[in-house]
């Protein structure tokens, strides 16, 4: 039985290893940058701008779409690079890659999960801050005054 194959065909599997282990190292980049953004946005969380805040999430939001679609294409790679080389003990990088992400990937979560908590609770506290504004009896008075419903004067003396 010969098992030797053809040069092209260790170039392609080279090549389809070579791009994998890329597609697995963006990855992990990507989630860096997550979780570094997940560190800073507790700070911005409990300083309270909501501009910070909005622009945070937006950034968020750009990561978290392309760390999927990041993992559209690794799937399939994967699954190429299972294909020609089922089990390769020379190459012990791919393993240790993966098992970075899946930490990465828990990290994420954790980090994630505390600034939704820290966030709903920033939230309940301007609520509780609005409600306590609606019953100070001087914010109602502002409130008449600054939609019209206070007694305005009704005649203008013109000739001084």
């Amino acid at each position: 039985m010969d098992t030797a194959i053809s040069r092209a065909e260790l170039d392609r599997r080279v090549a389809i290893l070579k791009r994998f282990k890329e597609l697995l190292n963006g990855q992990r980049e990507r989630l860096r940058s997550y979780l570094s953004l997940l560190e800073s946005q507790k700070d911005v969380i409990d300083s309270g701008s909501g501009e910070q805040i909005l622009a945070n999430v937006e950034l968020e939001e750009q990561i978290v779409a392309d760390i999927f679609s990041m993992q559209r294409v690794i799937n399939p790679m994967e699954e190429m690079y299972r294909t020609i080389a089922p089990h390769n003990p020379a190459d012990d990088e791919i393993p240790a890659l993966k098992i970075s992400l899946e930490d990465m990937k828990r990290q994420v979560q954790a980090k994630s999960a505390k600034n939704r908590e820290l966030l709903s609770l920033r939230m309940a506290g301007i609520r509780t801050e609005m409600n306590v504004l609606k019953e100070n009896p001087f914010f109602k008075n502002a409130q008449r005054s600054a939609y019209g419903n206070a007694v305005t004067a009704s005649l203008i003396d013109v000739q001084g």
